[in-house]
């Protein structure tokens, strides 16, 4: 499995959040939130669900294929974990009312 994390040295002189112009994936999907496709109204991680749990902080939305998974901040981490499964490197929060969108190869929010 390849991961397309960079390493610390090279994160080290950049600040977290750098704007989309910095970030090829980003610049990709556009720089207007609003016309990513909408969260929906899935309110459940599909990961944990399959496994069983039912426990997690917040929901991620995968811009390239639409998978909805959970954050770091919970127990499992699928959304990550989708990222290194598949590169697919930008999401979105799938919390209502929230429009931010990330690169996980940048660590960059746009």
């Amino acid at each position: 499995m390849q991961i397309f994390r960079r390493n610390r040295a090279d994160r080290a002189g950049r600040e977290r959040g750098s704007t989309p112009t910095s970030c090829p994936e980003l610049a990709a999907i556009g720089v207007d939130p609003s016309a990513d496709p909408e969260p929906g109204a899935q309110r459940c991680c599909e990961d944990c669900v399959a496994m069983g749990e039912h426990h997690w902080a917040h929901l991620r939305k995968c811009l390239v294929c639409g998978h909805v998974s959970c954050c770091d901040s919970s127990p499992r981490r699928h959304a990550t974990a989708h990222f290194e499964a598949t590169g697919h490197p930008v999401m979105r929060s799938a919390e209502p009312g929230e429009s931010w969108r990330w690169c996980y190869i940048h660590e960059a929010m746009g």
